[in-house]
Formats: structure tokens, sequence, C-alpha cells
């Protein structure tokens, strides 16, 4: 079976500088992190594509036969940053027309050097589910669980679980960045929207004051803001700029009251926003 691009995860179809293929045995997410951190230092503009999973040799052979075609039909080479542990399926992917990047054995290989141990290999070793990580994987799944019962203020018990609550407008990244940080982190992490109706008379609920060592406050620009919420509920007072203005004054207000730490998120992604909580409120990285 000839493998079709279609089938293939591609990031855009705008006019392209190169091509890009992040192939693995496993995953592809360690290749697709580190190829993107690599190509972040380059204006370029590209088109990827995904591929995990490549085990055999026949799923190699279709994707060598792709490489060569694009190269055949656009003069420039494929870039190709694979991380595959078969020497088979390896050297087909080598000996494509693509410019071929090994991004785990270029750092193993001075490591078993200067260790003066070798390396041992093992399919899914990375992101795999192993005996050695079932715990750290069972504590991933408990955060997760514990952030979506504790969304948007659904719920204000076990608070004590709580490793970090984020609290402040609707709207502003409270319930991504917890998400992030339960599925990225095993962090268990609470969100407490405050509402229009909060403005009169801003205070911190009484379930929030108890912890409030674990509170970090978010914040965004108003015209941000309105934007967001604009595309929720088109022309409303919920999004109107006068509405945001004055909830994220009453809220910046009340984090300075109460010494919250806080961030401007307007101009972070959310895996921007995750790390400052972190590093802010000193908690663990868990990797998995």
């Amino acid at each position: 079976m000839i493998l079709s691009l279609n089938s293939i995860n591609c990031d855009n179809n705008e006019p392209i500088d190169r091509t890009v293929f992040f192939i693995s045995d496993g995953t592809a997410i360690t290749a697709e992190v580190l190829g993107h951190a690599v190509l972040s230092q380059f204006p370029l503009k590209m088109k990827s594509y995904t591929l995990p999973f490549v085990s055999t040799v026949e799923r190699a052979e279709e994707i060598k036969q792709k490489i060569s075609e694009i190269y055949k039909k656009s003069g420039a080479k494929p870039l190709v940053f694979y991380s595959i542990i078969s020497p088979e399926v390896k050297q087909i992917i080598n000996s494509s027309e693509g410019f071929c990047q090994d991004i785990v054995q270029s750092l193993v290989i001075p490591l078993e050097k200067e260790m003066g141990i070798n390396a041992s290999p093992k399919l899914n070793k990375t992101h795999g589910l192993t005996e050695k990580n079932l715990s750290k994987y069972d504590a991933r799944i408990a955060a997760i669980e514990y952030t979506l019962s504790h969304d948007d203020g659904i719920s204000l018990r076990n608070l004590d679980q709580a490793q970090v609550i984020l609290i402040g407008v609707s709207r502003c990244g409270k319930t991504p960045t917890s998400l992030y940080l339960a599925m990225q982190f095993g962090i268990q992490a609470a969100n407490y929207p405050f509402t229009a109706d909060d403005m009169d008379f801003l205070k911190l609920p009484k379930e929030l004051k108890e912890y409030q060592n674990k509170l970090f406050g978010l914040t965004i620009a108003p015209e941000r803001l309105a934007a967001i919420r604009g595309e929720r509920r088109e022309n409303s007072r919920y999004a109107s700029i006068r509405q945001c203005r004055i909830e994220l004054a009453e809220v910046e207000a009340l984090f300075r009251k109460n010494n919250i730490p806080y961030l401007n998120t307007t101009n972070y992604s959310v895996e921007e926003i995750s790390t400052k909580v972190i590093d802010s409120m000193g908690l663990a990285r868990r990797m998995f």
C-alpha cells in the first residue's frame, strides 16, 4: 500500500520553504519536541508530517518513497528528524532523499564516551507504560481527574489536596493552564473564576482564604480578553471592553491587597504560563 500524504498529520497549506518529517517507532513526541525546538531558531515557513509507530521495513519504505517524491518535486531535501531503534528501519530512512537527523543518537554517542557505558535502546522506553513508571502514570491520571473535578469552581472540597489554585476572571487561561499542569507534570491544580456578579463586593471566598499560600492569579490585557470572550458571546456585555476593564481592575486589586502572586498571560503560551506558575510556586516538575 502506498502511503498517502493525506494520511499524515500536516500543519498547514501555506507556501513553504521546507518540508519536515518527524518519524519515530514510538509516539513521535520526542522527535516533534526536539525537532521543533531546533527549527524554531530558523525563519522558516514549513509543512510538517508526524509519523509515529514506524517499526516495520514496509512502513519505512513507503515513507522513503514519499520523502523522495517531495524532493524531486520541490528540489529541496525534506528535513527528517527521527528516533528509531531498528537498524533496518533506520537504514531505510537514512537512504531517502531527506536530510536525516537521528535526534537521540546524536546525544547518546557522546554520553557513552563520557560515562564509559553503552546505551541499551528499547522500543517505547521513553513514553511506554512499564512496571517501573506505573506509579508515575497513575499519579498523572489522578492529577487529571482531580483537576477536571475542580475546574471553574465546580467543587471547593478537598482543596487541601491541590498543589496550586489558579484564580482570575472568566476566560483568562485558568482551565487550559490547569489541565496542562496536570497532564504534563502530574500537578493537581484547581481553579476558581471571579464573575461579573462578584465585582461589587469582591473578596476571597473563605474556602480559598484558608489555602491562600496555594493561590496564584492570572490576568490578561482587556483587549485580548474582550476578543476571546467575543468569540463565545459576540456583542454581549460579557465581552465588552468596558466590562473586561472593570473586572480586571477589581481582580488585580484583590491580588495586590492579599499579596497573591499573579501573571499577565496576554503574550504567553499555555506552556510558558504553566512553567512560570511552577517556578513561582516552587512546585516539583514530574516528567513522564
